[in-house]
């Protein structure tokens, strides 16, 4: 189950790269290459005119093993999710590269991309739309096997239906019922099995718990762990939840303003973290051993994404920055055993 305090103490490693809770095994499943979106802005009289951009992602890369759960955390409007539907191709990034099995998908036409998918589901974050009322649960969980081709027979196919429902703790009598008979948290099973049925290697989750009770919550990411466990699946697990993400994650990624800030083992990031954000959002977490003390709030907002600070894009927010902050952008860097975008921390003044 969930634990509540996600500060308790974790050993903390130290190594020339960001270290895993389990080394991986072969290559990559993902690797994502400087990956970027950028939102046109329209003006003048007719809205046809490009004023400017918005960066949504400004860069963002990052490697998935097979068996391996990153998560990519922050706050609203970090990117997160825009990387996750760019993984998906369902936005379509401005440049970079993203690698599925030593394939760039982004070179890939529409057959080839077609039959990749087959191994790249998701789960969405709000069971209540992402799954059509007009649909009955076995249609809903059958679509994958029809679009490719994998039932011979009608018989097959609800059979294989009926084995998936199981898997995710329902069971063949909700075949014929419709999504809104269920609970949210029956909904998010169904969408899971539905995830499951082409045989994917690789599931991303958007916020897949967000929108559930947190009892719920408990039970459906420990589902989702004990499938990963069972077929060896990847997940690419986007939340803004910190105790979720320590329960889940091998490989933690902070995003903040289109950036990945930092990126670390699990047990590093949580026990020992190096830049000044990721401080900042663990330090704002209830925390058992603390009850009724006052909780150190996530100071400031988050820059105008339509004009972001100069240099680093923390900048304004951050208690350490000096002048070279203000002008330079940080690289993202390995030190200290993680890769972290800061130049406090490459100067050692934290």
């Amino acid at each position: 189950m969930l634990g509540t305090d996600v500060n308790a103490p974790a050993p903390v490693m130290d190594s020339a790269a960001p270290q895993r809770e389990t080394p991986p095994h072969g290559p990559a499943l993902l690797r994502v290459h400087e990956l970027r979106k950028l939102f046109p802005i329209t003006g003048g009289r007719l809205g046809v005119r490009i004023a400017g951009h918005i960066r949504a992602v400004d860069g963002v890369s990052f490697e998935i093993y097979p068996g391996e759960t990153l998560a990519l955390v922050g706050e609203s409007g970090c990117g997160k999710s825009t990387t996750g539907r760019m993984v998906l191709r369902l936005t379509e990034p401005t440049s970079g590269r993203i690698e599925y099995g030593g394939t760039d998908l982004l070179r890939l036409g529409r057959a080839a991309l077609r039959a990749r998918r087959r191994e790249i589901q998701t789960v969405f974050q709000d069971p209540y739309s992402s799954l059509s009322p007009r649909q009955r649960v076995e249609d809903i969980v059958a679509e994958p096997l029809d679009v490719h081709g994998l039932a011979r027979d009608n018989a097959e196919r609800r059979d294989r239906v009926a084995e998936l429902l199981r898997l995710v703790g329902l069971d063949a009598s909700h075949l014929r019922r419709y999504p809104f008979e269920f609970s949210g948290g029956q909904r998010q099973r169904i969408a899971i099995a539905r995830a499951l049925a082409p045989e994917p290697r690789l599931i991303v989750a958007d916020e897949p718990v967000s929108a559930l009770d947190v009892s719920i919550q408990a039970q459906v990411v420990n589902l989702m762990q004990d499938l990963q466990e069972r077929f060896g699946l990847a997940y690419l697990f986007i939340s803004h939840n910190l105790a979720v993400v320590r329960h889940v994650s091998d490989q933690v990624g902070v995003m903040y303003l289109g950036r990945i800030v930092e990126l670390a083992g699990k047990n590093q990031l949580f026990g020992a973290p190096q830049h000044p954000y990721t401080k900042m959002l663990l330090e704002a977490i209830p925390k058992m051993h603390a009850t009724g003390k006052a909780r150190t709030p996530v100071q400031g907002e988050v820059p105008n994404p339509l004009n972001p600070p100069t240099g680093c894009a923390f900048n304004p927010r951050c208690p350490f920055a000096n002048e070279r902050c203000r002008v330079e952008r940080p690289a993202l860097l390995e030190l200290r055993g993680v890769r972290v975008a800061c130049h406090a921390v490459e100067e050692g003044r934290i």
